[in-house]
């Protein structure tokens, strides 16, 4: 069930994620959908795929992601 718009993300991604990172997932999950077809786990393994582009680009910093190179610990 790959995602044409952000807007038919997941809840956990829409409210969590700025705009630039669910692009990210959105992309990254559409792409690995495509890339494991006909496997029993596609989605599961869709979702871990998107999330770790995600990680790539961005960092959580209490509740909020922030862009790795702003992010500061």
């Amino acid at each position: 069930m790959p995602y044409r718009t952000n807007h038919e993300l997941p809840p956990s991604v829409r409210t969590h994620l700025p705009a630039h990172g669910q692009d990210i997932y959105r992309e990254a999950f559409n792409h690995a959908y495509g890339a494991h077809a006909g496997e029993a786990d596609r989605e599961r393994r869709a979702h871990m795929i998107a999330w770790a582009a995600v990680k790539r680009s961005y960092a959580k910093d209490g509740e909020l992601w922030v862009p790795r190179q702003k992010f500061v610990s």
